[in-house]
């Protein structure tokens, strides 16, 4: 058994996606290594999930000690997703590294994430002309019980057969059914929810003997570190950062699964990328006098040796008010 430095590397970037957005993980990393490492499937699926295990939990103990985290939320999402993984872990036995069934789930599975990324961005453009905020405090939501049971069960039957779905998928179905929560309140209630169940998961997958250990420790060693990193960004950043963010992560996640190749999937994402600067350069305009200037001032004051007073100063771009240091 020994460590591949290319998957270390790999999964240090997917990592860092995942402490930051909570999604990301299985949509990223198991394409990654079937694709690139010409990994089979099955194996790659349960390799991942078995990583998982000690990568989600590094993310979750940062918003947990920031005080991001639902846990009675969490709880209703693991009362359906945890039974619902080992029932996914086991038909990933019956199907196969073949299966038409398997990539059929995936393909769907990639046109629901896509559809959950173009609601996101209409929310976000309705937000903004409304002036709504999307800001609410995890701990005061109204919970919805039965939905959100549904959401794990949902959510741990897919991730026990594709190991997709502890994030990107749980995160679009929480964002719907609470849309007024923050975004970094929102990572943090997902990533922790994803602890039991990508632990449901990989059990069922050791049980059925696809892991191999070797890219195992690869992905362990370089996400690890990364989440962790990328955790501190996501608990501590305004949701106008964070939020974009997910949305990127969930539509690259989607155009993966619903079958892009590799090679357009990266021009595609290339030309997003270059469209959403371009619009923003377009609607901000901050080569504008008096546009740049207070967004400059704001950051200065607000580094290290700032006097604070820059909380008078309102940065143009802002959703809303920023999460605390």
């Amino acid at each position: 058994m020994h460590a591949n430095p290319y998957i270390v590397l790999g999964s240090a970037v997917v990592g860092f996606l995942v402490g930051l957005t909570g999604a990301g993980g299985g949509a990223l990393m198991t394409p990654m290594l079937i694709l690139i490492f010409g990994i089979t499937p099955s194996t790659a699926i349960s390799s991942d999930l078995v990583a998982a295990v000690l990568m989600r939990p590094v993310g979750a103990a940062v918003h947990l000690r920031k005080g991001t985290v639902n846990l009675r939320l969490v709880g209703w999402m693991v009362l359906g997703s945890v039974p619902m993984a080992f029932l996914g872990a086991y038909l990933l036995h019956l199907l196969g590294d073949g299966s038409t069934a398997q990539a059929n789930i995936e393909r769907a599975l990639g046109a629901a994430l896509l559809i959950g990324a173009a609601a996101m961005v209409l929310r976000y453009v309705l937000d903004r002309r409304s002036g709504q905020k999307r800001e609410a405090v995890v701990h005061d939501i109204t919970r919805r019980p039965l939905l959100t049971v549904g959401i794990g069960m949902i959510g741990g039957l897919i991730v026990g057969m594709t190991s997709v779905g502890s994030g990107s998928l749980m995160i679009v179905l929480l964002l719907f059914l609470y849309p007024m929560i923050g975004a970094n309140q929102l990572v943090g209630t997902d990533l922790t929810q994803a602890v039991p169940l990508t632990l449901a998961a990989a059990l069922g997958a050791l049980a059925f003997g696809h892991v191999e250990f070797s890219v195992t420790t690869s992905i362990v060693i370089g996400s690890v570190p990364a989440v962790l990193i990328g955790s501190f960004f996501s608990s501590r950043a305004p949701d106008r950062f964070v939020r974009p963010a997910i949305t990127f992560v969930i539509f690259a996640s989607g155009l993966k699964y619903v079958g892009l190749a590799t090679t357009a999937l990266g021009w595609v994402l290339c030309a997003v990328l270059l469209a959403a600067g371009g619009a923003w350069l377009g609607y901000a305009r901050p080569w504008r006098s008096g546009t740049l200037t207070p967004a400059v001032a704001a950051i200065g004051e607000s580094g290290p040796g700032g006097s604070g007073s820059g909380a008078e100063t309102e940065d143009p771009l802002s959703t809303g008010p920023e999460a605390p240091a």
